[in-house]
């Protein structure tokens, strides 16, 4: 069976900019298509909340495996224990009013998303890599069907997120799962990295003196930023910079630094999106 993303939509993408005007808050740009993005009227984003989870009867058809641009799916059964980190996309008014792969009408306006092999419907938890700020969202759709993207976010979520105006963002999905009618976990956060040998130990959170900085991730818990700084230390090998949680309103950032000139902060963001697929994010204090 070939299952095209939005019904009989054309395969979803994402990242190609444009420019318009919504509500009370400044269109970004995003979405595949030049021309995607909010209409007139629309609604005031920020008003709008988190999916709220509950237990739903698997579609009957939409969870069967199937196959697109000769590549094949075999949908989940359940979301319980699933956790996934890649690159989110957007879609909006070009699929608004369209069906999704369950029947029901799109909605860029509700915390909906698409994803290739999570059962329909589900809940996720997506979370920002860049700045830790979450969303909840109702799986209901299937795509995008691009080798570089994990998921599509309806085009609210992804202004929830703070990423309609680059397209996309590295992120982390954690599915939601019930006992009976009760949320009983989101995906538990990995076990933490154990640390190699030539790499320092778990460094206690710290206020930093000013200069250029890359922050890396920020998180609501310490233990999560010295996982993914363990993460970072094993991945990059090779990296000798200074890497330090930084505590700072409430949350705990994993941040590079200082760097003599924001030209060399920038080169060594520049190396670490290549290899690891992830845009530090510069600061300068």
């Amino acid at each position: 069976m070939l299952l095209c993303a939005c019904g009989s939509s054309p395969p979803r993408g994402g990242g190609e900019p444009g420019t318009q005007a919504i509500g009370r808050a400044p269109l970004k740009s995003g979405g595949y298509y030049k021309d995607d993005g909010p209409g007139e009227n629309a609604p005031d984003l920020d008003r709008i909340g988190d999916a709220q989870p509950r237990p739903e009867r698997l579609h009957r058809f939409a969870n069967n495996p199937y196959q697109v641009f000769g590549r094949d799916y075999i949908p989940l059964r359940t979301p319980a224990g699933f956790r996934e980190r890649g690159v989110a996309s957007w879609y909006g008014r070009r699929y608004h009013g369209q069906k999704t792969s369950t029947g029901e009408i799109y909605d860029m306006y509700s915390m909906t998303a698409a994803h290739p092999t999570l059962p329909l419907p589900s809940y996720v938890r997506v979370t920002s890599a860049a700045t830790g700020k979450s969303v909840v969202v109702r799986v209901n759709d299937r795509g995008p069907f691009l080798s570089d993207r994990a998921i599509d976010l309806s085009y609210v979520a992804a202004y929830k997120l703070g990423y309609v105006q680059a397209g996309s963002a590295l992120v982390d999905i954690e599915g939601i799962s019930f006992e009976g009618d009760r949320v009983v976990a989101v995906a538990p956060s990995p076990a933490p990295v154990a640390v190699p040998p030539t790499q320092p130990a778990p460094l206690p959170a710290v206020s930093q003196p000013g200069g250029v900085y890359l922050q890396l991730g920020a998180f609501s818990v310490r233990d999560n930023a010295e996982s993914f700084r363990a993460r970072v230390s094993k991945d990059l090998e090779w990296l000798t910079d200074p890497m330090t949680v930084h505590a700072q309103g409430g949350m705990f950032r994993l941040q590079l630094g200082p760097y003599r000139t924001q030209e060399e902060a920038r080169s060594m963001a520049e190396r670490i999106r290549a290899q690891l697929n992830l845009q530090p994010v510069l600061q300068v204090r």
